[in-house]
């Protein structure tokens, strides 16, 4: 069968390489937009291994969109259960220091009585990342826009002017997909990376580690609480999965050390306790580094998640960086597709999130600092007083909300910048701006609904005059083609924190355009924000 004899069958719009959290939030995001896409993953079902186990509070926004919230906290921590962070010399003896993070209910408490953009619409959710990884393909084997197909291993590309062609073995047999596009969500060793020639940069720690999962009843594991990540001076991390009786344990190897087979005689002598083991679950050994691509695009074909970036499991970054990547160059694709985006659409991936991934990298290495001194220091002869003081001052780090929502794609071209000061950003709170670039406030109007949910799945114009003014703009997207939701706002608080009469929002909640009128020119707007023209120039309006 020739190149262009590929079957019917096996054509789509977009191929995803990757049936991860990533690939699947891919696949669901351009259904959400009416987009087809197929889904080939060389493993037969998700992972038996944990893998990631928290969403934060953005990608719980983002998926929110996709009608995914409800069973991730379905399958996930009950909202009742606080996140503690022990450090530990042994659990012979109480913890140095805790670290912690308010349950999901204390936040909702809060958001309940906090309306001033400070904080998200959704908060986190701790979820066993196999049970997540299987809900997204639950939810994509049963979306009538994507074809998933497990057990389909893939081989490599060729790409021209019209599409990419991939090889794919599956049961032994090479077949053929053409799309138009492709996107390598295939984990940190991709095989589209590969296939494509695009390098990695890499720096810091590169250490092996073994990492177990098991089961164990033993009540010394939950002498302190249910649910914890604990960290001891003897350099083993361990996690509560579910607050019962499944744990994953983490220990580094020595340069050069192989690992013996049999993890369990470490992990006791690393936590200081005999525990008793009911299970072993599965075992495997990971690299530790931080990665990233040096592009994230060659031609029609894209990089997202783990393909793109590797990131130590420290402060949430990783799989959370991925699932925005999912959602912008989800978004962006279909718009292509549908014929009302332009290629500056899509040379704007890797301009908005190849900086977040550089930024979440010092961030993880950050934190993975501290994980690195506490035992240096214990072994070096610190107290339990010191300890506990050097762990005060860098507890900050576990209450990182800004980093998850603050971050702005201040270099994008599909963006209408502005000239004057850049608002203020914090680690810890949501800083209520709609500076363009940045993510849009969620709040609620007086009548509790949340502005969040009034968004369209295209572009969303906030329209807080009271006069209609932002009809220019809704009446030119009409004639352009772009789909446009022209939302008018009648609510004073919310107008205060969104800070414009006029704002538009993309498809992922990222302010595009602001102002107190029409701009002179809104076929200049739409043109730089669908990117078809995005080196046309647009003078922001006054304030």
């Amino acid at each position: 069968m020739t190149e262009r004899e590929v079957s019917p069958a096996d054509a789509a719009p977009v191929l995803v390489v990757g049936a991860g959290p990533v690939g699947a939030t891919v696949a669901l995001e351009l259904a959400h937009h009416g987009v087809r896409s197929i889904v080939v993953d060389r493993a037969r079902g998700a992972s038996r291994h944990p893998k990631m186990d928290f969403v934060n509070a953005r990608s719980m926004e983002l998926l929110r969109r996709l009608g995914l919230t409800d069973d991730i906290r379905a399958r996930g921590v009950p909202g009742d259960q606080a996140f503690n962070f022990f450090w530990m010399r042994s659990f012979a003896e109480p913890p140095v220091a805790e670290w912690r993070y308010l349950s999901v209910d204390t936040l909702r408490e809060e958001m309940a009585r906090t309306n001033d953009g400070s904080l998200p619409r959704e908060p986190y959710q701790r979820i066993v990342g196999s049970m997540l990884e299987q809900l997204g393909r639950d939810r994509c084997a049963a979306a009538e826009l994507v074809d998933l197909r497990e057990g389909w291993t893939f081989q490599g590309l060729r790409q021209d002017a019209e599409g990419v062609t991939a090889d794919v073995l599956v049961d032994g047999r090479t077949r053929t997909i053409r799309a138009r596009y492709l996107v390598g969500c295939d984990g940190a060793n991709s095989a589209v990376r590969s296939a494509v020639g695009i390098g990695v940069d890499e720096y810091g720690p590169q250490r092996h580690h073994v990492i177990s999962y098991f089961r164990s009843a033993d009540p010394a594991l939950t002498r302190y609480g249910r649910f914890f990540l604990a960290n001891t001076t003897l350099g083993l991390t361990l996690v509560s999965r579910d607050g019962d009786a499944t744990w994953t344990a983490t220990f580094p190897l020595a340069d050069g050390e192989q690992s013996t087979g049999d993890p369990l005689p470490v992990i006791r002598q690393r936590l200081g306790v005999d525990i008793a083991v009911d299970e072993l679950i599965n075992v495997a050994q990971w690299r530790g580094r931080f990665g990233v691509a040096r592009r994230y695009r060659a031609g029609r074909v894209f990089l997202a998640g783990d393909s793109a970036h590797q990131f130590f499991p420290t402060g949430g970054h990783g799989a959370n960086t991925g699932i925005a990547d999912a959602v912008d160059i989800g978004w962006k694709l279909a718009a292509v597709l549908d014929g009302w985006g332009g290629p500056g659409l899509l040379d704007s991936y890797e301009a908005e999130r190849r900086p977040v991934a550089l930024f979440n990298r010092e961030m993880s290495f950050n934190l993975l600092e501290v994980w690195r001194r506490f035992p240096q220091l214990a072994a070096e002869g610190a107290g339990r007083p010191q300890l506990a003081g050097f762990l005060r001052q860098d507890g900050y780090q576990i209450n990182n909300i800004g980093i998850h929502c603050g971050y702005r794609y201040r270099d994008s071209p599909v963006i209408c910048h502005e000239d004057g000061e850049e608002p203020a950003w914090e680690w810890g709170r949501i800083v209520p701006t709609t500076w363009p670039g940045g993510r849009a406030p969620s709040v609620r109007l007086a009548d509790r609904t949340e502005l969040y949910d009034l968004l369209g799945p295209g572009l969303t114009l906030l329209d807080f005059s009271g006069s209609q003014a932002g009809k220019p703009i809704a009446q030119e997207a009409q004639r352009l083609g772009v789909p446009l939701a022209h939302l008018a706002v009648d609510d004073e608080g919310s107008r205060t924190v969104w800070e414009r009469d006029l704002v538009l929002v993309r498809p992922d909640q990222h302010v595009a355009w602001r102002g107190n009128e029409p701009p002179d020119d809104c076929a200049g707007v739409l043109d730089r924000v669908c990117g078809r023209h995005p080196d046309r120039s647009v003078s922001p309006r006054p304030r």
